[in-house]
């Protein structure tokens, strides 16, 4: 599986080892084996292979979870290969990790790779996630553990937020249970939350007040800039901000729950999880 030592990547292998699987982890290097999760097999692989390589990668597994890289825009170039290896291979099937309302959205990498394990006859599996709850844990931290604020410039709108850990059960679930071959899940949450709802939680599980001002736009972006984040990134964001202030990302779902048969993680079951990552 490629991802296996990022957040959504681990959460597939811990759960796929829970169900007695056994899981090879794609790594660059001998030092990203280390984080691999306790019970995985670390695989030599790179998007940048060859294709004999891609192939000798691939050997031996059966099902592959595919994952786009971040850095990674040009996916014709380095995973439409991946997806051709593992067809040679007879790969069972592949799970491919998108984004939810991909299907609406043909500028995205993600929708490129859908549409390309379509036309290629691949037995596909899309699971298309709402906002992680754990990009407050990590992408946001920082400005809620230093200066109590939750900035974003989300307005009043609502989001179904789902824990990275339920897409890792889910896409545990559709890897070792037959019935989705073919098939795309939209991945949100059960409770669809306001960013005034989000910081009124922290306080309350962080015992201090954390505050949610609605900035805009214009003030988000200039932050960014001022962070030095690339231009990329900087229209990634507001491509993602406009998209949540349309309530795109605002409806809640049972996939989850239907997939997997446990109910989705609440944002305050979360927020108690991970609160280390917010506490001074």
């Amino acid at each position: 599986m490629t991802g296996a030592t990022g957040t959504v990547g681990d959460a597939v292998t811990e759960f796929l080892l829970e169900r007695g699987a056994s899981v090879l982890g794609a790594v660059r290097n001998a030092d990203d084996a280390t984080h691999l999760r306790e019970g995985a097999e670390a695989r030599h692989f790179d998007f940048s292979m060859a294709p004999s390589e891609l192939d000798h990668a691939l050997e031996g597994c059966d099902r592959l979870f595919l994952m786009r890289p971040p850095a990674i825009a040009d996916v014709q170039k380095y995973l439409f290969p991946v997806i051709d290896a593992a067809q040679r291979r007879g790969t069972h099937q592949i799970v491919f990790l998108s984004l939810q309302g991909v299907q609406q959205n043909r500028s995205t990498p993600h929708y490129a790779v859908e549409q390309y394990l379509k036309s290629t006859g691949a037995p596909y599996t899309s699971l298309r996630p709402n906002f992680f709850m754990q990009n407050l844990s990590t992408t946001h931290a920082a400005e809620i553990r230093d200066d109590d604020d939750v900035f974003v410039p989300a307005g009043r709108s609502f989001t179904a937020f789902i824990d990275a850990r339920d897409i890792g059960r889910v896409a545990a679930a559709v890897l070792t249970e037959p019935g989705h071959i073919k098939q795309a899940y939209t991945l949100s949450g059960e409770q669809s939350l306001t960013y005034r709802n989000v910081a009124s939680t922290l306080s309350d599980v962080l015992g201090r007040s954390i505050h949610y001002r609605r900035p805009s736009e214009t003030e988000y972006l200039s932050r960014l800039r001022t962070q030095g984040k690339p231009e990329d990134y900087i229209a990634v964001q507001k491509m993602i901000y406009r998209i949540v202030r349309f309530n795109i990302s605002a409806f809640p779902n049972r996939s989850v729950r239907r997939i997997t048969g446990h109910p989705a993680t609440t944002f305050r079951e979360f927020a108690t999880r991970e609160k280390g990552a917010w506490q001074k």
